[in-house]
């Protein structure tokens, strides 16, 4: 299982072990997104960073869609197709996100690949960004809705 993880809260008075887990994660700004892959170590990382992020699982479309729309590589060219094929062994992004789903391949094993995706502000906003989801607002696990808010950020 995949995790979408997107930074909400900015860094001003962030204590710095939540400061030290964001940078783990790459997550340096606000409205930036990673794919990490479920572990028991990541689970304590979102949890340390709960405060800052909300995570959930995501679908093989939305990750396909990330990569197609968001995915960059160094120098900030956009991922294609044929950098797909000639740099790895997989021939489409399709693919490539089948294989990411699959656990076959890691983002970061990715030649040239940008880690990080950096995506607009949700349309329509966030709920709220001092409260948790269960509570109405934008923090914390979300489980399956992080699908709805990278759709309206992509």
């Amino acid at each position: 299982m995949v995790y979408a993880v997107v930074r909400v809260r900015g860094i001003i008075n962030v204590k710095p072990d939540i400061k030290k887990t964001l940078q783990l994660l790459n997550l340096t700004r606000v409205n930036h997104c990673v794919l990490i892959e479920e572990s028991k170590v990541s689970k304590g990382m979102l949890q340390i960073a709960k405060d800052y992020v909300t995570w959930g699982e995501v679908k093989k479309e939305t990750v396909t869609n990330l990569l197609k729309q968001r995915g960059k590589l160094i120098g900030d060219k956009p991922l294609s197709d044929d950098h797909v094929k000639s740099a790895t062994s997989y021939k489409t992004i399709e693919d490539l996100s089948d294989a990411l789903m699959n656990k076959k391949i890691k983002i970061n094993e990715i030649p040239e690949m940008k880690k990080v995706f950096r995506l607009h502000p949700p349309k329509k906003g966030l709920e709220g960004i001092k409260r948790s989801f269960v509570n109405k607002g934008a923090l914390g696990y979300r489980g399956k809705n992080i699908e709805n808010l990278l759709e309206r950020m992509i």
